[in-house]
């Protein structure tokens, strides 16, 4: 009976420290603590499933790099919903960009007269097809593509934290990832959505 109540700052602050110190269960909970919190962010920028994914993924990936900078655990939150909306703005500046696949330029082209409703349905089906293709992968190639396959802005992933954060050596990640993106560009030839032909 009667010891304190450790306050959400202690126990989060406990959390951090577990984390930085390779816990991947403290992880774990910071993950499940905060996740609510970013993924209700990517919904307010209108992210589809795979961009929406791909900011709440690279969140994640910048606490990563940065957890020891953090110093005072009664920030995490706003520490980490300020980094999710930046995610989501260079998402969003970069989404002309990305192509899935011919079809896509093709359909970019064209959507011009389309309207935007027209456009966030067909997008948002697409993101679909995707997900429901990248869900066919082993476990082990969708764990590592969320941390490998998006590319932050500042240069590419930093395969020393994957390794650790994956537990496996460094110089397997290159040819693993090759391998789960054939398998994923399979599944998606397969549904007719990558645009990859022979």
């Amino acid at each position: 009976m009667g010891g304190e109540r450790e306050s959400p700052h202690d126990v989060i602050a406990q959390l951090m420290a577990a984390a930085i110190d390779g816990d991947e269960r403290a992880w774990n909970k910071l993950v499940e603590r905060f996740s609510a919190l970013l993924w209700s962010i990517c919904r307010t920028y209108g992210l589809g499933p795979a961009d929406a994914a791909d900011a709440f993924q690279l969140t994640w990936l910048r606490l990563l790099e940065h957890m020891e900078t953090i110093q005072e655990p009664a920030r995490l939150a706003g520490w980490l919903a300020t980094t999710c909306r930046r995610e989501c703005m260079a998402i969003l500046r970069r989404s002309r960009r990305v192509m899935l696949s011919s079809d896509d330029a093709l359909f970019d082209r064209v959507s011009g007269q389309a309207p935007e409703a027209d456009r966030a349905t067909l997008l948002s089906d697409r993101d679909a097809e995707l997900w429901l293709a990248f869900g066919r992968l082993s476990e082990r190639c969708q764990r590592l593509l969320r941390v490998l396959v998006v590319e932050p802005e500042d240069g590419a992933p930093s395969y020393d934290m994957a390794a650790a954060v994956l537990d496996m050596p460094k110089g397997s990640l290159g040819p693993t990832r090759g391998r789960c993106l054939e398998q994923l560009r399979k599944y998606l030839d397969d549904g007719g959505i990558s645009g990859g032909g022979p």
